[in-house]
């Protein structure tokens, strides 16, 4: 089997999944978004999928990326690689936000309201508005990044902490800020993390009952072991590395 119809393969079968899943929960398929994580992934490998049709790809760090990008764009050609989106999924340092924003279409890992704030000085200089994604340490865990929502809604105080700091995120002029982000613990068991997907989704119907005017309609949560539990309890964008790209180099 070459490579294209390896990737054909996988897709399909990740498709047809996605479609079961969301029939489950009685939701339309259509309205789950794929994003291709294509981390440590040759640009070849990441150029014959966007071939295939996935338009959105993310990539976990900055230096990766800086020569991957423009390694799948040239193997693309102009009109095919316009089309594609790149989306920073992992940890954004400070000191690198300038250079994401030139790589990225849009940050998906907005994890403090500081790292947000830099954010949007640096798109306001650009005159443009950045969309964005906040992501939210809804497990707990302390090894994750991302907003600590771990104690909510119970703990009072650490509430109103996390919603402040959403609040100032969300008062940013240059940020759209779109919806949010969370990385499920890892587990052998997929049923293990459905209260953490449940509880994103709690959480971010919350946020928009507090804050009308920001329904925050994209739920990222999912990924190669878990994307199944994640659409059936709302995800509308799941992250896959190697249910499509098999298995990492």
């Amino acid at each position: 089997m070459d490579m294209e119809q390896e990737l054909r393969s996988r897709l399909e079968a990740v498709q047809a999944r996605v479609a079961a899943a969301a029939r489950r929960a009685g939701r339309d398929p259509a309205e789950v978004e794929i994003v291709a994580v294509s981390k440590t992934v040759p640009a070849e490998r990441v150029a014959a999928l966007a071939r295939l049709g996935i338009r959105q790809f993310g990539e976990n760090r900055v230096e990766e990326a800086e020569a991957k990008i423009p390694a799948v764009r040239a193997l693309l050609g102009e009109d095919l690689a316009h089309r594609i989106s790149w989306y920073l999924v992992g940890h954004l340092q400070s000191r690198k936000a300038a250079r994401a924003l030139e790589l990225f279409d849009e940050v998906h890992s907005v994890d403090t309201a500081r790292l947000a704030a830099r954010l949007d000085r640096l798109t306001a200089a650009q005159g443009r508005r950045l969309p964005v994604l906040l992501e939210v340490n809804i497990s707990g865990e302390a090894t994750k990044y991302g907003l600590p929502a771990g104690s909510w809604p119970h703990d009072r105080e650490q509430t109103e902490k996390l919603y402040a700091q959403i609040e100032a995120i969300l008062s940013l002029p240059h940020l759209n800020v779109r919806g949010l982000m969370t990385v499920a613990p890892l587990t052998t068991d997929p049923e293990a993390v459905r209260p953490v997907f449940r509880r994103l989704r709690e959480l971010r119907d919350a946020l928009a009952g507090r804050w009308p005017g920001h329904a925050l309609p994209v739920l990222s949560m999912g990924m190669s072991d878990d994307y199944e539990v994640a659409v059936e309890e709302g995800a509308t964008m799941i992250r896959l590395g190697r249910a499509i790209f098999g298995p990492r180099l």
